[in-house]
């Protein structure tokens, strides 16, 4: 019982840092672009991450033939998925980017069917659709402008990346640190970025990220947020099952929302409420179709 409650804790504290991300991304993208924020956020994320090994006695070593999919996490994951994610958020809302990207959940279902050949149930064909259309009522109805149309469109690509990558991330053998992959991934999307960043960090103010606001919020992104929040969730989720801590997932939406509301001064309307709710129960049909995949499955064992 106190593993669990411990447990729930950790979870809760990853998914509200994640939540508030999308507030601090929004208050970073009015003075860094995009691009240069994630490389920014990477660059502070991979010294905590090595510090952090150096500090632990990480084994630091990765055989030959999983450096495929440690590239292919780092190109879908760490780039494509992040660097949608915080486009999107720009050219969106703070709660637009919360919410939309929650659904990543219920698209790993279709990954895992597809990659881990996993049994995709009715279940999960529901669900994934209910995600779906509630994707398309917040994008679709819920403040109709080019750029929030735009915006969603790049938080469902990064949502779609960022399922990928989690499937791709069942595919290294389980005795691996996932601080030292996390650290490999990162270093990878800080190689493949800094060509594409050096040219344009000129153009960049220097006397903005002066402002406390700024680094403080890069600080946040690199430290909090990409470190600290990804070791609560995974020790959340060893202390826990990941079918029950995948509900703790939807705490990320609810705090990106009210901060966005309470510190930005978003509104919350009623076809984005809508368009939440069947997000919400499309995953959750995901997460409970598992718990009873897992229960049935450990009935036949007790067989």
């Amino acid at each position: 019982m106190k593993n669990t409650l411990i447990g729930s804790l950790y979870l809760i504290l990853a998914s509200s840092i994640w939540g508030g991300m999308y507030v601090v991304v929004k208050i970073l993208v009015a003075v860094i672009p995009p691009l240069e924020l994630v490389w920014m956020r990477y660059l502070i994320a991979l010294v905590a991450l090595v510090i952090l090994g150096l500090v632990t006695r990480q084994n630091w070593s990765i055989k030959r033939r999983h450096f495929g999919i440690i590239i292919a996490i780092a190109i879908i994951g760490y780039i494509i998925s992040i660097v949608t994610q915080e486009t999107g958020t720009m050219l969106s809302t703070a709660q637009m980017g919360a919410i939309i990207t929650s659904t990543t959940p219920a698209f790993m279902v279709l990954f895992a069917s597809l990659i881990l050949k996993e049994h995709l149930t009715l279940k999960k064909a529901i669900s994934v659709s209910l995600a779906t259309i509630g994707v398309i009522t917040i994008v679709g109805f819920d403040d109709i402008n080019m750029s929030s149309m735009l915006g969603g469109v790049s938080l469902i690509i990064a949502a779609l990346t960022w399922a990928l990558m989690s499937v791709l991330i069942k595919c290294i053998p389980s005795d691996y640190s996932q601080i030292v992959v996390t650290a490999y991934a990162t270093l990878l999307a800080v190689v493949v970025l800094t060509p594409f960043v050096i040219p344009k960090l000129s153009q960049i103010d220097i006397n903005d990220l002066t402002n406390p606001t700024i680094w403080g919020g890069l600080i946040y992104l690199g430290v909090i947020s990409t470190c600290t929040a990804f070791l609560l969730w995974s020790r959340g989720l060893q202390m826990l099952n990941a079918s029950s801590g995948g509900v703790f997932f939807f705490v990320q939406p609810v705090v990106g929302t009210l901060l966005g509301w309470l510190i930005l001064g978003e509104t919350i309307s009623i076809t984005f409420w809508i368009g939440s709710i069947l997000i919400l129960l499309g995953v959750l049909i995901v997460i409970k179709d598992k718990q009873e995949e897992q229960n049935h499955s450990n009935h036949s064992l007790a067989q």
